[in-house]
């Protein structure tokens, strides 16, 4: 398209192009398809790199739009509302002094040190409003280059050495303020054009974080917060959020009796309590079961390993620092870990015998324990803790044969979900970021190859994908499977992973069909991920009623009175050689507490037994949640529960 030498071509997601005047923003470009989409942009992603919306423009770009319903969009949003708050707190709390204020998954936060006074909940109504207030006054976020020396006079002018850290780490040149209204801050950004856009506001906590997440720093003191750019949007999240206070799945875990936390055991070390075991394990056999058929053998390796085994695999030198440190021996300068991961070891079962062509795909599973320290700050429940269990397996094959591998363990990991109700998945391929390839180790022509793969076998499959820079693990590429559970949260619950870097490392091998020694492609595959978090999440999504086949007390038998004990024991012998799971109340209560009883341990079924049953050799059924579903004769509710559970496991 012909232009002169004061205009520039801009490409549009749908690859139509235009020609624009240099110098034109985001913000012109949206006003000139109509100011309906003006009145909505919040940044623009110029060449795959979010800007802010009046930045200007001076050269030939591709561009989106990016507005409140893509996620770039919400996160600049957040962030923006990051600066309104410490905008906000320094107008209230003058002489305070900044940390860091980025965004997140749900909202943003902000670190501060408020000095020798001490932020209470009750103040935090008092900075919404000042934020509310600042936000109607539309300031603009004005962004400006500015030199390292100018910006070190800036904030030792200021007297803030959280400041003065950060830029001790940038390279002149690249430095960026962002200020509105009154308020300047070190930033990166990308900002909203003006403050105006944010229309409800709400400060959800206060927390204590370390400086630079190292517990010798000095603690500060982080905020919570959200807002959004319509009130009835706030009001929907504050529901949604109350919510999930009743499925928190450390306060369900307390109520069902699943798991507990043990200080003298020590801090992100789950107790799993007979009914969370039980839970557990149905989930094992189900996982199991599924591999047994599809072709892979069990292994079991030890909850440590000598220092080499991981300097090999490259782990310590990437995880090392922040794992749990060197485990010493009487013997002197030998030295083990706790297992961070479980592929290492696996690799050296794979080279324990030497390997045909013939003999691959070499399909290893283990459900293995592994131990990475966590700051205690970062605990939560199960969801982050230091001692976990992976539904880990490793496949050894050709390079003919990961593109069909890859694709079966797509479709074991579909089941899985199909399983346990997880409809609402996308699939997240993960690629090296171009900018950082210092982060990962191997040739990039192996990448490569792993990266396709990986896209091949996702298009394939007709999953919903998007591509994510810079989230691929450091030995290859990865498709993570991000869901979303019944509240509309995302969670990241199952990965694949290829990798050519770790067969290279401990010299795998097998004998190719010419009679020569190859390499074998290994893929790390994990449905569940870590088996704590995938029980959490699951916890909150079915908000404790766990299908059928997975709860842990699939029902209960109550008798009407001590007169019926022994028909209800044969009962429970009668479901039991049916697999049937359940317990017997025989305490000396009413029929009508023992129903409420069970109602709340959310037990699915409420078998009632009396004199009508034990003369006609039935039972009264009552469906937690539904009520009464009359009597049943046991081969008649047998054959009942059977289907239930058969129809959710059905392929």
């Amino acid at each position: 398209m012909s232009k002169s030498e004061n205009e520039i071509n801009v490409t549009f997601p749908d690859q139509s192009v235009r020609i624009f005047e240099k110098g034109v923003t985001g913000l012109d470009i949206a006003r000139s398809i109509s100011e309906g989409l003006a009145r909505n942009v919040l940044a623009a992603k110029v060449d795959g790199e979010v800007w802010d919306a009046t930045r200007p423009i001076n050269k030939d770009v591709s561009i989106s739009l990016l507005t409140w319903n893509d996620k770039e969009g919400k996160s600049t949003f957040w962030h923006s509302s990051a600066h309104l708050l410490a905008e906000a707190l320094e107008a209230l709390y003058p002489g305070i002094k900044f940390g860091i204020g980025p965004p997140i998954a749900q909202g943003f936060y902000y670190d501060v040190d408020f000095g020798d006074m001490t932020l209470e909940g009750a103040e935090l109504e008092k900075i919404e409003a000042k934020m509310v207030e600042l936000a109607r006054q539309k300031n603009e976020y004005i962004r400006r280059e500015i030199s390292k020396d100018e910006a070190v006079s800036y904030y030792q002018n200021k007297g803030d050495e959280y400041k003065l850290d950060l830029l001790d780490r940038l390279e002149d040149g690249s430095i960026t303020f962002y200020k509105q209204g009154e308020f300047t801050d070190l930033c990166r950004g990308p900002h909203i054009p003006h403050t105006g856009f944010v229309k409800a506001v709400k400060l959800l906590n206060i927390a204590g974080a370390y400086w630079r997440g190292d517990e010798k720093n000095k603690m500060l003191t982080r905020i919570y917060g959200i807002t959004f750019p319509k009130a009835k949007e706030l009001k929907e999240y504050l529901e949604m959020l109350e919510e999930a206070k009743k499925r928190d799945h450390r306060k369900l875990g307390k109520e069902l009796d699943l798991f507990t936390f043990s200080e003298k055991v020590g801090m992100g070390l789950p107790l799993w309590l007979p009914k969370g075991t039980l839970l557990r394990e149905r989930l094992v056999n189900f996982l199991k079961k599924e591999q047994d058929h599809s072709g892979y053998q069990q292994v079991i390796t030890p909850h440590i390993g000598h220092k080499a085994l991981y300097e090999t695999s490259g782990h310590y030198e990437k995880y090392g620092k922040d794992s749990f440190q060197p485990i010493t021996t009487p013997h002197e300068g030998e030295e083990f870990l706790l297992k961070p991961m479980n592929c290492p070891h696996h690799c050296e079962i794979y080279k324990s015998k030497p390997r045909s062509y013939k003999d691959l795909p070499v399909r290893y599973a283990e459900f293995g324990t592994v131990y990475r320290y966590e700051q205690s700050g970062e605990l939560h429940g199960l969801t982050r803790v230091r001692g976990f269990t992976q539904d880990d397996a490793h496949i050894f094959c050709r390079q003919d044969q990961v593109k069909e591998e890859f694709i079966k363990v797509i479709d074991l990991v579909l089941y899985v979900f199909k399983a346990l109700g997880f409809n609402d998945y996308t699939a997240q391929i993960s690629l090296r970021d171009p900018e950082n390839m210092e982060k990962y180790i191997g040739e990039g022509e192996a990448w490569n190859k792993a990266e396709a793969a990986i896209i091949e076998a996702a298009s394939e499959k007709g999953l919903q994908t998007v591509t994510e820079l810079g989230e691929a693990a450091f030995y290859g590429p990865k498709l993570d499977f991000m869901v979303k559970d019944a509240l509309g949260r995302s969670w990241q619950l199952g990965t694949i992973q290829v990798d050519y870097q770790l067969p290279q490392r401990f010299e795998l091998e097998y004998t190719g069909s010419d009679n020569q020694k190859h390499r074998p492609v290994m893929i790390h595959r994990a449905p569940f991920g870590s088996l704590e978090r995938f029980v959490a999440v699951l916890i909150e999504h079915c908000a404790g009623n766990f299908p059928l086949w997975l709860a842990p007390e699939q029902l209960v038998i109550l008798p009407i009175s001590e007169k019926f004990a022994t028909y209800a024991a044969k009962v429970k012998s009668l479901l039991g050689d049916n697999g049937i799971s359940g317990e017997i109340d025989n305490r000396d209560e009413k029929i009508g507490r023992k129903i409420r009883d069970a109602e709340v341990k959310k037990i699915p079924f409420m078998v009632i037994v009396g004199e009508k049953e034990q003369e006609e050799n039935e039972l009264s059924l009552r469906k937690h949640g539904e009520g009464d579903m009359g009597s049943f004769k046991l081969e008649d509710f047998v054959a009942y529960f059977q289907g239930i559970i058969s129809e959710s496991l059905n392929k």
